[in-house]
């Protein structure tokens, strides 16, 4: 089953997670750090409240009567400004009617009592909450329940707007939110320099898979993490057993090449010796049965060799010497022939099959020329990455539309009176398969038939 290439790289899933990991980190740790610092802030501001509340107490416990006259001389300016939002109030409990004793902020209003809701003192003795000031503020109070004997008891609360608590909540806020942002810039970096890092080895072992791919190193070699070195000796171990397999595939088939052709041999020289019709016959079909059994053992061999890994061939090399070849054989028909081919253009496969497909194409095309063969790469070929297309055009006859794909398609010969097996094009058709590549038959613009052989390239 073909690998499908996920969404997302592995060095992009570390990120992220990490990124998402660290951004609830923060968001977690600044609620937290948001609540304890309002808690820390309201306890503060409570301390401030809670002195008041002691001096009021005191002059209420302070005997004799004419000294309570005083009570409410707490020396803040803010009590005795009008709806200053700074309130003192002190209401009797016991009496037939309450009475009530509040600083002049309040200009004659009245704040809740605590005591009429369900909220308990803390260990101090003091009920907190927020209410709603007289010009709708919201306020931070204070009261608490005392009992000085005789004299009664007294219900003591001090309230003060919480715009403080809210003003100091918003600048740490402030400097928490500058504060993790950096830090979790800071974060980022560190965790693209840790997955570069952590996965430079990784890199380096895809990359060294790659040239023995491509055929620059028979092995993986260098130095890699305890954790991906048992990894790279079992890739070495697989490449070792594939090319054990394949020696063994080119042995077993050069063995039954050689068992076949001498029997076959034997035959066509029995037949040559004879004289009449069976001689013939047989001649005929042992040479048919010779060129079978030739074509599907290079089949098989390909097929084999398809698959090895590292198997790289250099075209212009190999073209030189099949034109320089065929030219030679070509030399009383006058027929030049050329190619255009870069030095840099390399197929991924074996160079016997590249040479078998080119050769066999080359023989057509110097078979049906009149005077000129030219080899070409394609320029706007559209096979994508890792493809090269190789053009074949001769000047000769061609063939008709209808007829091209039919021989393609069949592996029919172009000519059934031109001397030979007539397996040729199957060769270059079945080789091309097996290596993911395709052969088609075009229109030449020199005015004959045009090959065009796409194929794996590096």
């Amino acid at each position: 089953m073909p690998f499908r290439s996920h969404r997302y790289s592995l060095g992009a899933r570390l990120f992220l997670s990490a990124a998402i990991c660290c951004a609830l980190v923060l968001v977690l740790a600044g609620f937290g750090l948001t609540t304890f610092y309002r808690r820390s802030a309201e306890r503060g501001f409570d301390e401030r409240l809670s002195v008041y509340i002691k001096e009021l107490i005191a002059d209420l416990a302070a005997p004799p009567e004419t000294e309570r006259q005083a009570i409410g001389d707490l020396g803040e300016p803010r009590f005795d400004l009008p709806l200053s939002g700074w309130y003192w109030q002190i209401i009797r409990l016991d009496g037939e009617r309450p009475t009530i004793r509040a600083s002049r902020s309040l200009v004659g209003g009245q704040l809740p009592k605590l005591l009429d809701q369900p909220i308990a003192p803390n260990a101090r003795g003091l009920r907190e909450s927020y209410i709603s000031g007289p010009d709708d503020r919201s306020l931070r109070i204070l009261e608490r329940e005392i009992d000085v004997g005789e004299d009664g008891r007294f219900s003591v609360a001090v309230a003060a707007p919480s715009d403080e608590i809210d003003a100091d909540i918003r600048d740490f806020r402030l400097a928490l939110t500058m504060t993790f942002l950096l830090l979790g810039l800071a974060l980022v970096a560190s965790t693209i320099i840790q997955v570069r890092f952590g996965l430079r080895p990784l890199v380096r072992l895809g990359a060294a898979v790659g040239m023995v791919r491509t055929g620059e190193t028979p092995r993986i070699v260098g130095r890699y993490p305890p954790d991906l070195a048992p990894l790279a000796g079992e890739l070495n171990q697989l490449i070792d057993a594939n090319h054990e397999i394949l020696d063994r595939a080119r042995t077993q088939v050069g063995n039954l090449a050689h068992a076949l052709k001498t029997p076959l041999s034997v035959l066509l020289n029995e037949a040559e010796a004879g004289d009449g019709q069976l001689p013939q016959t047989v001649k005929a079909q042992a040479a048919i049965m010779r060129d079978q059994v030739q074509y599907y053992l290079d089949r098989a061999r390909a097929a084999a060799l398809s698959g090895a890994l590292g198997g790289v061939t250099e075209i212009a090399p190999s073209l030189d010497a099949l034109i320089r070849t065929f030219s030679k054989i070509s030399q009383g028909k006058g027929i030049s022939g050329s190619h255009t081919v870069s030095a840099r253009a390399r197929f991924r496969g074996e160079k016997q099959d590249f040479e078998e497909m080119l050769g066999n194409l080359l023989d057509n095309a110097f078979k049906w020329a009149e005077s000129t063969v030219e080899v070409s790469l394609d320029k706007q070929d559209d096979d994508g990455p890792g493809r090269i297309a190789l053009l074949i055009d001769d000047d000769g006859p061609g063939l008709p539309d209808d007829a091209m794909m039919d021989v393609v398609k069949r592996g029919r010969r172009l000519d059934e009176a031109t001397p030979g097996s007539g397996l040729g094009l199957s060769i270059v058709v079945d080789l091309a398969k097996l290596y993911g590549g395709e052969l088609s038959l075009q229109r030449s613009p020199l005015g004959g038939l045009r090959a065009r052989l796409a194929l794996p390239s590096v």
